[in-house]
């Protein structure tokens, strides 16, 4: 019987190849996925979350909900630069050949729940059945705790992409995006005793794609999520260029999608984890220790990925997005 899961997120590239990966495998069964802002604000997350949904057939009863537009405490710091102004490496600029868009503007509700609506319906027809996939930051599931904690309690599981606990963050030196964006609800989250299963950078920085190979994969493609593969990740692959020397991109979503598919892609370890709210060199800093006698940490213990089959786990994804 597949995985029954909701997918939170922030579209975002990675994230858009993580939903397109969760609804390509039949592991899982997709019956929702909710929005918030991060890699952009969360209107426009909602409007990439139709837009990728054009590329499939999505599930019959799928629900989609809007979640929160800022994160608890702060302002909202996006990342247009690696995923571009759209959030989607610019699709706008992508023409086919007789020069209309291969990727139109969707067509949005008049009106659309919210999170915690959706997440709260889901739970009602399936308690304690359903796995709970963040791609972005904490803030729709820390607010839900907030707001209602008896829903929540129902989640079988939570898989988090996010962190960084033994190597240097992806947006400061210290910190991970999404937990960098609202470290103040990744905070609560670890601390609130859910059944979570952390899939940090660690891990998620050794599955990666070379613009050398999305060209092979994607060379004369047909097949809308193949050709997306190909046209999302230019802007990313030019930005970390630049930034890092080096045309890869990391798919870090889809890692955390994968493991929903095939737990035993990953390697995991009890770990305590602290998230630093704290100044701006060390915001969003996820500092973890192995459970001891010794220990003197607070903080409940979590799940955390700490190793991976890379080669297995690039190899699902490729089988799954990339279609002649």
């Amino acid at each position: 019987m597949p995985t029954r899961v909701i997918i939170d997120t922030d579209p975002g590239v990675d994230d858009a190849l993580a939903i397109l990966l969760a609804l390509r495998s039949p592991e899982l069964e997709v019956l929702a996925i909710t929005t918030v802002c991060g890699n952009v604000p969360v209107e426009q997350a909602t409007r990439n979350l139709f837009r990728v949904l054009n590329l499939v057939k999505p599930p019959p009863g799928l629900k989609i909900g809007q979640g929160a537009s800022r994160p608890l405490r702060m302002p909202l710091e996006t990342a247009t630069q690696f995923h571009g102004t759209d959030g989607l490496g610019e699709l706008d600029r992508v023409r086919n050949s007789n020069g209309s868009p291969r990727y139109p503007q969707p067509t949005l509700p008049r009106t659309v729940p919210t999170a915690q609506e959706v997440w709260n319906d889901c739970l009602r027809r399936y308690p304690h059945e359903l796995t709970l996939i963040t791609l972005g930051p904490l803030t729709n599931l820390a607010s839900a705790l907030a707001n209602d904690a008896i829903p929540i309690r129902k989640l079988r599981s939570v898989i988090s992409m996010g962190g960084a606990l033994t190597v240097p963050g992806n947006v400061t030196k210290a910190a991970e995006f999404n937990i960098y964006t609202d470290p103040h609800a990744a905070e609560q989250v670890v601390q609130s005793e859910l059944p979570l299963t952390l899939v940090p950078l660690d891990v998620g920085m050794q599955v990666t794609l070379t613009r050398d190979a999305i060209r092979r994969l994607t060379a004369g493609a047909t097949d809308p999520v193949t050709r997306f593969l190909g046209d999302a990740t230019v802007a990313g692959l030019a930005y970390a260029e630049k930034a890092e020397g080096a045309a890869v991109f990391p798919l870090l979503d889809p890692l955390a999608a994968a493991v929903a598919i095939d737990p035993t892609l990953v390697k995991l370890a009890q770990l305590h984890v602290e998230v630093d709210t704290g100044g701006q060199a060390t915001r969003g800093r996820t500092v973890a220790d192995r459970p001891s006698a010794k220990s003197r940490k607070t903080s409940p213990a979590i799940q955390a990925a700490v190793e991976v089959d890379a080669a297995r786990a690039l190899a699902l994804v490729q089988e799954r997005l990339c279609r002649t």
